[in-house]
């Protein structure tokens, strides 16, 4: 037992992932307070469920509209830049916005403007992380674990913050106020600044240069390059399609509703805070599951397996159940989300050219989230309309369809945890063999 942990916590030896580790558990940890803190600063202003649903798309518009750009800026400077640029405007806004909630009460617009901001910086964000993640891999842990190790410590930092950020903000907004939760979650983008320039990275000072010709794709067309790696791959783009619906109608609903159920059933932000600590407890368990252990020969069919788990909180819910069984629902939940997140960024950063993969991360991030603010928004007013465990309900079923139907994908069944195997099994012809690739374990 004592070797099999040593082995999993290996990689935080290395100083770069370390650093990088604990910047991102740091920010993660004050943003996961500071959206609960906002959630209920808006119900606790005289807000209801369509007002919090606007709030929460105003996060998510910018980053549709604003990751594809990101991606390429990422590429061309160089992905640290521009997450130190992205911490930085992340560090202001946060900052204004505690300022706005600890001297008065903000209307909504107020909210929706400054959130749309904060998510502005995300979209930034998000896809220069996912070119930095190897980087980083390759000064720190070796071998073929080691990109595995560093997607697994991303998902780590974002477990351990679920878990952590929801208790302390249930009790930090009961005991003084949203406003100081996030003034908090501004000083945690400090010290991401702080992790980030002190990363020792191989190659830094040379971003990738983007081909083919020698010169700097621009634009639309450097857009377009990504989208033509994209699209040529189904497994990505048939998953892509998987997390958009989900986001739309599953974990949209969950995220507007859930709050509103416990604020008006299960005794307010405690009650919420509670699930959404087990979910991240949860994904911290799923987290150190996956790390310091061999990739599946198949690991999209593990990741899609797990990703039945997001059923399970909206249908707890649905099913008018108290908070100790939602939270349970949810803990699972939580299993799934950082098994099949680790599996999915190892298997994009392998199969991906690294000269596109911040494009490649803009464009899956971006169909991902493009649906979600239709889903936030709607949330509210459909609830009101068919009700809420009708709603939930639906998502639910919808989650274990889409999972079935994903994993009856030929390219999500057959491809290989290794790059040069990925075809195999499709050029032998003989039914027996595609049938035993599909259900190989690790």
């Amino acid at each position: 037992m004592t070797r099999k942990w040593t082995r999993r916590v290996a990689a935080l030896s290395h100083r770069d992932l370390r650093l990088f580790f604990i910047g991102e558990a740091t920010s993660m940890l004050g943003s996961s307070m500071a959206t609960l803190a906002v959630a209920f600063a808006v119900l606790d202003g005289g807000g209801g469920q369509t007002e919090l649903g606007y709030t929460m798309a105003a996060r998510i518009v910018p980053m549709v509209v604003f990751l594809l750009v990101g991606g390429v800026v990422a590429d061309r400077l160089g992905p640290r830049r521009v997450m130190l640029a992205s911490d930085v405007l992340r560090f202001a806004t946060q900052s204004v916005l505690a300022v706005t909630l600890l001297t008065g009460r903000p209307s909504t617009w107020v909210f929706v403007v400054l959130v749309a901001i904060w998510g502005a910086g995300e979209a930034f964000y998000a896809p220069a992380r996912g070119a930095l993640v190897p980087r980083v891999a390759a000064g720190g842990a070796s071998g073929e674990a080691g990109l595995q190790d560093a997607n697994a410590l991303v998902g780590l930092a974002q477990s351990t913050a679920s878990v952590a950020g929801p208790a302390i903000a249930g009790v930090a907004v009961a005991v003084a106020g949203p406003g100081f939760v996030v003034a908090l979650d501004a000083g945690t983008y400090a010290v991401s600044v702080v992790a980030l320039a002190l990363l020792r990275l191989p190659g830094d000072a040379r971003p990738h240069r983007l081909p083919p010709d020698g010169t700097r794709a621009r634009g639309v067309r450097a857009v377009w390059e990504g989208w033509v790696e994209f699209r040529g791959r189904t497994w990505l783009w048939v998953t892509t399609l998987q997390f958009a619906l989900f986001n739309m109608l599953v974990w949209a609903p969950f995220l507007v509703l859930g709050p509103v159920v416990a604020h008006e059933r299960l005794g307010g932000a405690g009650a919420w805070g509670v699930i959404m600590a087990c979910y991240g407890a949860g994904a911290v368990a799923g987290g150190l599951a996956m790390m310091g252990g061999r990739t599946p020969r198949r690991p999209l069919v593990v990741a899609t397996v797990a990703t039945f788990g997001w059923a399970l909180p909206s249908g707890a819910i649905a099913a008018g159940l108290p908070t100790a069984p939602i939270a349970c629902a949810a803990l699972v939940a939580g299993v799934g989300s950082a098994v099949c997140g680790a599996l999915y960024s190892t298997t994009n950063q392998r199969h991906v050219p690294p000269e596109v993969i911040a494009r490649i991360t803009s464009l899956t991030t971006v169909g991902a989230f493009v649906l979600g603010p239709a889903g936030l928004a709607a949330a509210g007013p459909v609830a009101s309309v068919v009700g809420t465990a009708t709603l939930l309900g639906l998502g639910a079923v919808w989650q274990v369809a889409a999972s079935s139907v994903v994993l009856a994908v030929p390219g999500v069944r057959h491809l290989a945890s290794v790059p040069g195997e990925r075809r195999r099994p499709m050029t032998r012809p003989a039914p027996a063999t595609r049938d035993a690739s599909s259900t190989s374990g690790p």
